[in-house]
């Protein structure tokens, strides 16, 4: 039942907020898609306690859902959208705008200490950002768009990512207004996330600090709090305390809300047994729980934004709404990597689902472990160094390509115990978290161990720790004579062991994302029990069938195909296809196009070319010249036509004059203007020549965007003369002329934009400029293409890639996942490393160079793995605090061109 907020408490809170605005309110336009609804944004600084928090809210005009099923026209639920640590207001935006479209009114903030907003980080404070977000809801009640369930009283979720998703769920806890929350990768307890079984988690517990700007950015009881923990490398009973109490496990018995937990499996900060809490503790509360395994996490990997998003909505649709018809999902859903899709080079993701949550523990299935030696003898090295290696925050890469079978992790001899299983005699998937029972002795009363569990190639040569995850524990009474006798609870993973495989459980001393004791001890490890590791299999989770043998559906298609040959005759029909719903909200995507040069048999532009584009990107199309890519985008214009393959503009095939042109701009040919009129006269002339109505053109919004509707005295683009877009071309400078070509190409805001070569002639300013054009483009969910040459722009503006060589597809991905994928690493270390110690870097075996930098060492690897470089560094006493792809896009496009001239 929810509790009632009587009028007058709902009036202070909210009048105490308005008593202390910063200049209001300010209402802003946001641009949407042709036929999206309007969406706008109120920018407004709220005071809270002498703390100014920066807010957004928006609404949309029409949208699906903003009348009440009780006949309250125009009201709407509420969203409040919390952002990601080190974050801010903007980091939701795109979901937001998102959302008012879809019929809710959305606030988003930014919290204490970000962004815009003054005041102190305190880790989402009972008392500080908690209560926060209590005068938030107070602000909603008041707002004429939102549904009320009582006086004082909105109905309003509350979603968000890491630590926004963290303070949904306190906010749950601690204001009972709360309707429904839908949390992603974030913690259940902080204490548990950062000092797990008592281990520090050094690593990231630093990272916390620098994200958030230094130890002086936060309240002084936790900057305190953390340099005491830190210097003593363990946690003290009151730095858990703190923590705690500031964690949703401390108002968990108050979680009575409907929950959408969506949590990461590469992650090595909030691992899956958080999400594992949550979801046990919302459910004995009585309320309706779903639990989301996605691919990517804190570590890296695939977020499944648009996916998660797209569940947030239906899930707040049934629980905001009350839309009982919405189906929100499987109880359980996991996702799981199988190959690659060959239209993009991308890991193909395939769900798996159960009407129930399994929880970590379902389907126990014992294996029988076996040892070289009943007990197993190592050591603690003195200042727990060198550390064995597994997750590495920051260092992304390690975690995807262990999903992709590649192992990185490292222990060192002498410093580990290990036992491992026979061979498997058949699949076996792991979903849940592994225990094995032990025995640990040792010369000291408190001992360290890290649990991790291995996927052994049936040769033996390689080993995979999922997703590079570490169970630290610390076991007290090691010293007695006969030792503890511990269950260790290795990470929750989902996971499949090939037949012929083994599974390896490893003990290890150290771990370089934890702090281990200092002090030199000798262990001793034996199994107990049955000697067996418990493997959680659940059988009740199905993963989704893959799709038919060819010749299911092939062999009926070719014969429908023989038989329409023998009644069709000789003419070839020109009729376009028809158009695709599957495909109708996907702005492009290019299937086997290619096209032969002119009068030649072999010779060609582009062949066998695939890839697709999703609203909301900015793709950038590079190769050297003679690529193909001008001739890729005049057959997608229609300028051209391909010798084969298709190409589909949301679901419709191009062809010359088709219709669904009309949705795509274009800038490919360059721009001609008649020099004696005015940038607008030629604007309003191209239009007319459209044959569309005059208010379609959207022209102040083109204008805007591509920044000729600035009337600010301070624009770059005005002169005493007056507003350039009033001025004659003629005297237009180049990057003038570029910029209104971009603005005819945006006239009427189509959902896809093509440029090529967008910046030619324009100096760095200008430059700089056209790519704040393109970004602003997109940011209202339109999809913008870009072919440049300049590979810096495209690294800074584009958020895809298409990289192309002599008419064929190298690589399509993300910026990152492509520029992630050279041979270079970047080694970023707590001080400036000295030559000499470069020197010894650049020496070692299969090391192609070391380079100093400002942020530690460049380094390219010529034959060694990764791992084996992070080995080194930390036998050379390195203090490395990350390790990763140096993410230049030159680097990655001459390797994968093998070095033509761009």
């Amino acid at each position: 039942m929810k509790l009632r907020i009587p009028r007058s408490r709902a009036l202070a809170g909210a009048a105490a907020a308005f008593a202390v605005l910063a200049g209001g309110g300010t209402w802003t336009a946001v641009a949407s898609g042709s036929d999206a609804p309007a969406v706008h944004r109120e920018e407004r600084i709220m005071n809270m306690d002498g703390v100014r928090i920066d807010t957004s809210f928006f609404t949309a005009d029409g949208a699906d859902g903003a009348d009440s099923a009780d006949g309250a026209a125009g009201k709407r639920p509420a969203v409040l959208l919390g952002h990601g640590f080190g974050g801010s207001k903007r980091d939701v935006q795109a979901q937001a705008e998102q959302l008012a479209r879809d019929g809710y009114a959305v606030l988003t903030w930014s919290a204490r200490g970000f962004g815009k907003s003054t005041g102190k980080i305190g880790l989402n404070d009972p008392d500080g950002e908690v209560k926060d977000v209590s005068r938030l809801i107070d602000w909603l009640a008041e707002r004429p768009e939102v549904r009320l369930d009582a006086d004082g009283d909105p109905r309003v979720g509350v979603s968000g990512s890491s630590y926004g998703g963290a303070i949904s769920l306190l906010a749950a806890g601690h204001d009972k207004r709360v309707d429904a929350v839908a949390p992603q990768i974030t913690y259940w307890n902080l204490a548990d996330a950062l000092f797990p079984d008592g281990v520090f988690k050094k690593l990231w517990a630093g990272m916390f600090i620098n994200a958030g700007g230094g130890c002086e950015k936060f309240e002084k009881r936790l900057c305190e709090m953390y340099e005491r923990v830190a210097v003593a490398g363990k946690p003290d009973a009151a730095a858990r305390d703190l923590l705690t109490a500031h964690s949703p496990s401390a108002v968990g018995d108050r979680i009575k809300v409907p929950a959408l937990i969506a949590q990461g499996q590469n992650d090595s900060l909030f691992p899956l047994d958080h999400a594992d809490a949550m979801a046990k503790a919302i459910d004995g509360n009585g309320a309706p729980v779903a639990v989301d395994w996605i691919a990517g996490g804190h570590d890296g990997g695939h977020r499944e934004s648009a996916r998660v998003e797209g569940r947030i909505t239906s899930w707040f649709d049934r629980y905001l709404k009350g839309e009982k018809g919405t189906d929100t999902g499987p109880a359980f859903r996991v996702t799981r990597t199988g190959g690659v899709d060959s239209t993009d080079g991308a890991a193909r993701l395939r769900g798996a689902t159960s009407d129930r949550y399994p929880g970590l523990e379902a389907g126990q299935r014992q294996l029988k472990l076996a040892a070289g030696k009943p007990e197993q003898h190592f050591t603690n090295p003195a200042g727990a160094n060198p550390p064995a290696i597994s997750a590495v925050p920051g260092v992304g890469a390690l975690s995807r390509l262990s999903g992709l079978g590649v192992g990185l992790s490292l222990d060192f001899p002498g410093q580990s115990a290990r036992f491992e299983t026979a061979k498997l005699a058949s699949d076996l998937r792991v979903t849940g978290s592994p225990t094995v029972k032990v025995k640990v002795k040792s010369d000291r009363d408190d001992a360290v161990l890290f649990g991790k569990v291995y996927d052994v190639s049936a040769d033996g040569r390689q080993q995979v720790l999922p997703s590079q995850l570490v169970s630290p524990v610390r076991v007290s009474g090691a010293g007695a004579k006969d030792g503890a006798t511990v269950e260790l609870r290795l990470p929750a993973i989902d996971h499949e062991v090939r037949a012929g495989h083994r599974l390896r459980v490893v003990l290890a001393a150290t771990d370089l994302g934890y702090a281990s004791p200092a002090d030199p001890a000798a262990y001793t490890v034996s199994l107990e029990g049955d000697g067996a590791l418990t493997v959680p299999i659940a059988t009740g989770v199905k993963t989704q069938a893959a799709p038919l043998p060819w010749w299911v559906w092939g062999l009926p298609a070719i014969g429908a195909a023989v038989a329409v040959a023998l009644l069709l005759t000789a003419r070839r029909r020109t009729v376009a296809p028809a158009p695709d719903p599957v495909l109708a909200e996907v702005p492009l995507q290019i299937t086997d196009l290619t096209k032969k040069y002119a009068k030649s048999a072999d010779r060609y532009a582009v062949r066998d070319l695939s890839f697709r584009v999703e609203r909301g990107q900015v793709l950038g199309l590079l190769g050297p010249n003679g690529a193909g890519k001008t001739t890729t985008l005049r057959m997608l214009m229609g300028l051209i036509t391909p010798d084969s393959g298709e190409i589909r503009v949301f679901g419709h095939a191009i062809r010359p004059g088709s219709p669904v042109l009309s949705r795509v701009g274009s800038f490919v040919e360059g721009a001609g203007f008649l020099p004696h009129l005015t940038g607008r006269a030629n604007l309003d002339l191209y239009w007319q020549a459209t044959g569309r109505p005059a208010e379609d053109s959207r022209m102040a919004e083109a204008l805007e965007i591509a920044g000729l509707g600035d009337p600010s005295p301070s624009s770059r683009l005005r002169s005493s003369r007056g507003d350039p877009i009033d001025r004659p071309v003629r005297t237009y400078s180049q990057g003038m002329r570029q910029r209104l070509a971009i603005a005819q190409a945006m006239l009427g805001m189509p959902d896809l934009l093509i440029l090529d070569e967008p910046t030619n002639g324009l100096d760095p300013p200008q430059i700089r400029e056209m790519r704040d054009v393109m970004i602003r483009y997109a940011a209202a969910g339109r999809t913008v293409i870009v072919s440049s040459h300049l590979l810096s722009e495209v690294e800074q503006s584009c958020t895809h890639l298409v990289v192309m060589d002599r008419g064929q597809l190298m690589q399509a991905g993300p910026v990152a996942e492509i520029t992630g994928g050279t041979d270079t690493l970047l080694v970023t270390t707590e001080g400036e490393v000295s030559e000499v110690l470069a020197e010894k870097v650049g020496a070692l075996p299969g090391i192609g160079s070391a380079v100093r930098t400002d942020e530690g060492l460049l380094v390219r690897l010529d034959g060694a793995s990764p791992s084996a470089l992070i080995g080194e560094l930390v036998r050379l006493d390195v203090p490395l605090t990350g390790v990763g792809p140096n993410r230049r896009l030159e680097d990655a496009f001459l390797t994968l061109i093998g070095g033509s001239s761009a």
